[in-house]
């Protein structure tokens, strides 16, 4: 049987040196915690809160992450299709994420508030009505994605392929627009 772990507060816990076995967190909250490449498979965690953590390349094989906010979070490598995604369910604020995949995942209605999202793969993932408010979007990959009436408004260094993905009721900024076009070679002057 998985222990269970209810309304605690964790403040500047290295997880790296703590050896231990799959667990339940809920409603708990960690703040500048350390998970940096720590194995969280078969872990759970339930309307919780990560604040000022580094989780970078974390393992997280059939981890459960149902209602959990993430805030000035360091989370990069993080291979989140690999989750358990029954009642998957995130928020991201202020977060870096580079190079993180969420391939084929679920995510409706994510918000990634002015996070930085560098080469993320979001390959055939269905984030549609998705907000994406100020967040730095450079060589992220859009292939097959459902991108229907998300919000892209404020972000930077967004390219995506209308013709490879559905892009239906999404907003843009007029500068975010360009990035439409870029599969195209053309030059657009203002």
């Amino acid at each position: 049987m998985q222990t269970i772990i209810e309304d605690e507060e964790f403040v500047g816990i290295d997880f790296t040196l703590k050896a231990f076995g799959p667990i339940t967190y809920e409603n708990c909250v960690f703040k500048k915690c350390h998970f940096l490449g720590v194995d969280l498979s078969q872990f759970h965690f339930e309307e919780s809160e990560f604040e000022q953590c580094d989780l970078s390349l974390a393992k997280l094989n059939a981890t459960a992450l149902r209602g959990i906010s993430f805030k000035q979070c360091k989370m990069m490598g993080l291979h989140f299709e690999d989750c358990n995604d029954f009642r998957f369910s995130l928020s991201f604020q202020s977060c870096t994420l580079d190079n993180s995949t969420f391939y084929n995942m679920k995510l409706k209605g994510t918000a990634f508030v002015e996070c930085r999202l560098r080469e993320c793969d979001f390959s055939s993932a269905d984030l549609s009505n998705s907000m994406f408010f100020g967040s730095d979007l450079g060589n992220a990959v859009f292939d097959q994605t459902n991108l229907s009436g998300c919000d892209f408004r404020e972000t930077s260094n967004l390219t995506i392929d209308p013709e490879k993905n559905t892009i239906k009721k999404a907003k843009f900024h007029i500068n975010g627009v360009f990035g439409l076009m870029t599969k195209y070679d053309i030059e657009i002057e203002n």
